[in-house]
């Protein structure tokens, strides 16, 4: 039988049982009961959840539910089921009525008569036909059972009658679960989550369950305004500087004090070179973790800085003409990891 199912059959669980279902499954819902649902994953890596995709061929009542693995969650005494689909297995539909619509419900249900006293210990895919009517609704999910997928049959279909087109006729009702831990992808749910620090993927967007809702995680950004200092002979002007994920960008603005600063051998091409110009300071916490370099401008020349792992901004030539003159306001920013 290529539906399998774990801890339930009262002749025995195979060995090929044990090895296809899986109890590593479990985001819990409480302290002692899981979220049941399908385990996500696809050969190619391409869908969040392969396991019991519905196909099936336009003008036939038949369709075809391919192999995957899922939990089934009873009651707090009867525990959690697991349940794997080794081959892929045929459902037929009945045909519609004459008048009004149905919608036929898909559910993995399991069957434990030590429970629920109906003869049978075993898994199973089944069709749950619902009632025709004008406005038709998805039948109720039976008890120890996870939906799959609801099926809209229109009025007098049959196979053969050329009114049975697939495509817009099935609603994917599958929900994943994953193991503790494990971040779970969003399909088609709006579930609460089971603890503090959850992480869900919601179509692209990681989300963390805050005790009372899902949220994005929140991105701490740091902002300073002041701390640096400036070396000899310059005065500080402004100080920006801003830090998130471990990534700093500063700009830093430094007026001239002193006296006119020259670089040596400044020309019309080459830049004059300083030694090592000590502009300011970086404050703490703010400062590279390895040696980076930035340019620096005064509106009339420019020149390179060196920004050190003690937070020292120096600057190293300038150019064109080779000389800042006092009261010039030099800029320099910068980006780097800290």
């Amino acid at each position: 039988m290529p539906l399998r199912s774990g801890w339930l059959s009262p002749d025995g669980q195979s060995r090929e049982d044990t090895r296809h279902v899986s109890l590593g499954a479990l985001t819990p819902t409480s302290a002692t009961t899981s979220r049941g649902g399908v385990l996500p994953g696809s050969s190619n890596g391409a869908s969040r959840v392969s396991g019991f995709d519905l196909t099936a061929q336009d003008d036939s009542m038949t369709a075809t539910i391919a192999p995957g693995r899922a939990v089934v969650q009873g009651t707090q005494a009867q525990g959690a089921y697991p349940v794997a689909l080794t081959e892929p297995i045929e459902l037929t539909f009945d045909d519609g009525d004459p008048q009004y619509g149905r919608i036929d419900l898909v559910a993995l249900r399991v069957y434990d008569t030590v429970y629920d006293g109906l003869g049978r210990a075993e898994a199973v895919i089944e069709i749950v036909k619902g009632e025709a009517k004008a406005i038709p609704t998805v039948p109720a999910t039976p008890a120890l059972a996870i939906p799959l997928y609801a099926i809209r049959l229109p009025p007098g279909v049959s196979s053969g009658s050329g009114d049975m087109i697939w495509s817009g006729a099935v609603s994917n009702l599958r929900t994943a679960t994953v193991a503790v831990g494990g971040i779970l992808p969003v399909t088609n749910d709006s579930a609460n989550g089971a603890y503090p620090g959850q992480y869900r993927d919601n179509n692209g967007v990681l989300q963390r369950w805050t005790g009372t809702a899902w949220a994005e995680p929140t991105v701490v950004v740091e902002t300073a305004t002041t701390g640096a200092t400036a070396g000899s002979n310059w005065s500080m002007t402004s100080f920006n500087a801003r830090r998130t994920r471990g990534v700093c960008s500063f700009n830093v603005q430094v007026t001239r004090t002193g006296a006119n600063l020259t670089a040596s051998a400044a020309g019309t091409t080459n830049p004059g070179q300083l030694t090592d110009e000590l502009l300011c300071t970086l404050p703490s916490g703010w400062r590279p973790a390895t040696e980076m370099f930035a340019v620096a401008g005064d509106g009339n020349g420019s020149g390179a800085a060196r920004i050190a792992t003690d937070g020292g901004v120096y600057l190293l030539n300038w150019t064109t003409s080779g000389v800042i003159l006092t009261n010039a306001v030099v800029r320099v920013s910068s980006c780097y990891v800290l």
